[in-house]
């Protein structure tokens, strides 16, 4: 009796033969999207006019901090900064006089981010303890701030950024754990964890919507990813640095992210053609970028380097405009006022200086 008899693939082929077809419509996908990369943002930027850019002046220099400056917020008020450093301490500052409002000690040194809450009666801070706290500015009258101060937030690595999502209640928080959490600050518990980075991350920024369930990462898996908030996953992964991605920033209008690498470059990321649109680098700029910026037009972008300055580019052109020399270290921090009238700058010379 002669029988046909099918011989079965193993699991390994299936699987062999899976990766394949992936790997050919990833390939397929690519070629598709090339077709439609018909120039670059700065070839068209190139017909518009130079813009006209005045120099910002030094206007306020804070000084306090016994070490390096690691962190810096504006409050909403327009007015106040919160700031953290390697001293264990972070002290809050009238941007305006100068002059220092409060110090809050903590119980670790490296305290590598802070943030200020949406009403600005809170600020957020942590770093090598693992953990995040959070304690009222200013604090009721004859009392601590330190005493009022309470955990809300544990990793199981270094805390390297925080913000809080349009709300006192909840904050996003990255570790050097590689993971990102969503926190109630009330009870302090986990509501909801992001996992996908294969490094450490070093950087947060919120999506400029009424709605705050999107924000964006970057790490030292050299990627930046964008997150829904409501189902814990990545929706959106950028991957063409050449290094750590420290400092990330969502676009004014939403529909980009800008990111800062170690490899001297700041990237400009379409949300919406989901890839790189412009690269913002010189060859006489080899240091890294640690913090970067948007004007409130989105036309400008600010960058603090290793090379103790800041810059300012032309996101549209893709040339730099302004160079603000005067720290004595890398800048660790830009940051725009709310009204956009000044720029803060954070170094490792253990001051904070204001621009305008």
């Amino acid at each position: 009796m002669a029988a046909d008899t099918a011989v079965a693939a193993s699991p390994e082929d299936t699987l062999e033969s899976l990766l394949r077809e992936a790997e050919a419509l990833k390939q397929k996908l690519e070629e598709e999207r090339q077709k439609l990369n018909d120039v670059s943002l700065c070839a068209v930027g190139a017909r518009l006019e130079a813009i006209s850019f005045p120099a910002l002046k030094l206007r306020r220099v804070l000084k306090g901090h016994q070490a390096k400056v690691l962190c810096s917020d504006w409050s909403p008020d327009k007015r106040h900064v919160v700031s953290s450093s390697q001293d264990g301490k972070v002290l809050v500052w009238d941007a305006f006089t100068a002059a220092r409002e409060l110090t809050v000690p903590t119980p670790s040194t490296w305290v590598m981010a802070c943030a200020y809450a949406p009403s600005g009666a809170l600020v957020a801070a942590g770093g090598l303890d693992n953990k995040v706290a959070v304690f009222p500015v200013p604090p009721p009258a004859d009392e601590d701030a330190a005493l009022r101060r309470r955990t809300v937030a544990t990793h199981t690595s270094y805390m390297s950024c925080c913000l809080f999502p349009n709300t006192d209640r909840q904050i996003v928080t990255g570790s050097g754990d590689g993971t990102c959490a969503l926190w109630d600050v009330e009870s302090g518990q986990l509501l909801q964890g992001f996992q996908a980075h294969g490094a450490d991350v070093m950087a947060l920024d919120l999506a400029p919507s009424d709605m705050g369930d999107t924000f964006a990462s970057g790490g030292c898996d050299r990627a930046a990813l964008v997150w829904d908030m409501r189902t814990g996953q990545p929706v959106q992964a950028f991957d063409t640095h050449d290094s750590d991605v420290n400092s990330v920033r969502y676009h004014p209008s939403g529909d980009s992210i800008l990111t800062g690498s170690d490899d001297s470059c700041c990237r400009l990321f379409d949300l919406r053609a989901d890839r790189e649109v412009a690269r913002y680098a010189k060859d006489s700029l080899i240091f890294g970028v640690n913090s970067v910026e948007w004007s409130l037009s989105g036309r400008l972008l600010f960058a603090g380097y290793s090379d103790y300055t800041a810059c300012a580019w032309d996101a549209l052109r893709g040339a730099r405009v302004c160079v603000l020399c005067g720290h004595e270290h890398r800048v660790t921090r830009v940051q725009l006022s709310p009204d956009g009238t000044a720029l803060c700058t954070a170094s490792w010379d253990a001051t904070l200086r204001i621009w305008a």
